[in-house]
This record gives C-alpha cells, structure tokens and sequence, in this order.
C-alpha cells in the first residue's frame, strides 16, 4: 500500500519519492543473470510478443543514458502491433538491472545483449537505438554482424567525436557533478531535447529522477559517472564505414545535443552538435544507407513525434 500510495503521489503531483526500482513498467520485466568482471549481474528487460499474426521478426531496442526501456512504450505498441517480437533491455547500470562498480565499455555491454538474445534463442534482430544507445548498437552491429538484420540510429549521441572539442574531466569530478543533481537540474537539461516542452514530458524527468530517493543513490551516481567517461572515450564515429546491414538514420533537425556541452568554451560551442550536418555527414559514411529529417523535432523523436517516427521506422522495415 505505501508503495502505490508513493508512485500515485509521484505521477500525480511530480514529487520524487520512489526509489528506481518501482517505476512502473508497461510489460513484465524478467531477467537474465550475467558474469563479468568476477561479479554476477541480473540485467532487465521486457520480451513483447506480437499482438497481432507474428511476422517472424524480432526487434531489441537499445535506450539512452538518462533512460531506461520504459520510455520505448510506445514504440513497443506499434512494433507488437505490426506483428514483432520486441526485447526491451535495461543495459546493466541503468533502471532495474543491476548497477554494478565495473569498467563500463560498449563492447561488454554489447556482448550482455548478445548473451540476452542467446538466452532466448534469437539467432537474428532488428536493431533500433536512441542517443547513447545509438553508439551501443553501432558496437553491437559491428561486433556481431551476423546478428543484425536492419539497423535503426534515432539520433544517435557519438555522431562526432567529443574528445576533440570537450574538455577532459576526472572521474572523480564527474561523480561529483552527479552527486549534487536535483530534480530541477534533471529537467532543464531534458528541456534541451525538445524545441518546445510540454507537461507530459515531465513523465520521464520523474523516471529519471526518482534514483534520488532510492538507497542506492551513490552507487547510481558513480555508474552515472563511469557511464559518462565511456561515451567520452570510446568514439564509435571512425568506425561507421564498416557498417553493412541496411542502416536508416532518422534526424531530429532541431536537435544540438554534445555531451558534455556545459565544458565547451563558448567562443566554439556552437560549432558542434548540428544534427542537420552530422546527419548527413553519418549517412554518407553507412553506405546504401537512408536518412529520414523530421523538421522542428529534437533529441526524442519517439517521445515529441511518435506518429513521424512510426510511419518512417515500419516502412523502413517492409
């Protein structure tokens, strides 16, 4: 009862005080138990079957950093309605999977979804990625390109390379920074996705939020911070030629994300970040891939234009 008491409190009024591990998911969650580093790990996801005649395809959705497979429910609706198996992971580190003190890399975290896949007997997937996890499933599709059917980057973080603009940060200063966020400071930088925000936007700032009452807030905070250093020095930008699988790009044309973008000296900022430009830039590099421009829309088409989105990703699939 204080648990349902708590959430209704914190989807009606904004207020944090549910801890990660109760935010409500839109299917079951389940889980499947990792080894690495001399730990074992539980990682979390959904397995959606169609909700229509399957079509026999299979579709494994990778999230962003301040997200978790949650915010994908509508995505989820319209892939089960077209007949798709969806697999919905929480990357180890982020939302119910466990958050381990490890050397984060996308290389590993790639091989923990090929080993979810393993485990469910899925040989080949439809891969479709948002911001950070755009730069996994790059990892990924190169790392198994037997296992990639058709890839999907909506737009992806990592596009260039941040060591080369981005002033360099220990880990230690880092962890600081995310020890002291707020629910306020959550917001305004999602605010930054979007050319316009919207009430129900703040949905996922209380998702993200909600780490901040939940005891393993320092822990959350420290994978938060190694997480970070992880996009910062593992670039996936140099390494987009060697895609093969038919790739669709979809670009929010008012998207100007840099990670990291609070440290670029201001005479510069304004050189990076132009998603318009990367897009087409990344396009060029996939060969006999395909770009998709949503005019006014910014970091989270799936959230601000499901509608754009659904219609340019199901008929990139047929």
């Amino acid at each position: 009862m204080k648990i349902y008491c708590c959430l209704m409190l914190l989807w009606l009024t904004g207020t944090v005080c549910s801890s990660a591990q109760t935010i409500v998911y839109p299917h079951p969650v389940r889980y499947v138990t990792l080894h690495q580093e001399q730990k074992t790990i539980r990682m979390a996801y959904m397995d959606v079957a169609p909700a229509t005649k399957p079509n026999g395809k299979n579709v494994i959705l990778f999230h962003g950093k301040n997200f978790s497979g949650v915010y994908w429910r509508n995505v989820i609706d319209f892939l089960a309605e077209a007949g798709y198996r969806v697999i919905v992971p929480d990357q180890v580190g982020w939302g119910k999977s466990d958050i381990p003190d490890l050397h984060y890399s996308f290389h590993a975290l790639a091989s923990n979804n090929k080993q979810l896949l393993d485990s469910l007997k899925i040989d080949k997937v439809i891969v479709i990625a948002h911001s950070m996890g755009g730069m996994l499933a790059t990892r990924f599709t190169l790392q198994y390109p037997e296992r990639v059917s058709q890839l999907v980057l909506e737009n992806p973080i990592g596009l260039e390379d941040y060591r080369t603009f981005v002033p360099y940060s220990p880990i230690d200063s880092l962890y600081k920074g995310e020890l002291a966020a707020t629910y306020d400071s959550y917001k305004k930088y999602q605010q930054s996705y979007y050319p316009q925000w919207k009430p129900a936007y703040d949905e996922w700032v209380r998702v993200q939020a909600a780490a901040l009452t939940d005891p393993r807030f320092k822990q959350i905070a420290w994978v938060n911070a190694l997480t970070y250093q992880m996009i910062y020095e593992q670039p996936v930008c140099y390494e987009f030629n060697r895609i093969k699988v038919p790739t669709l790009l979809l670009i929010g044309q008012a998207d100007r994300t840099i990670v990291g973008k609070a440290r670029v000296p201001k005479a510069i900022v304004n050189q990076y970040g132009h998603y318009p430009a990367l897009g087409k830039r990344t396009q060029q590099q996939i060969s006999g891939s395909q770009l998709v421009e949503f005019p006014g829309v910014g970091h989270i088409p799936h959230v601000q234009s499901i509608d754009l989105f659904k219609k340019a990703v199901l008929s990139f699939l047929r």
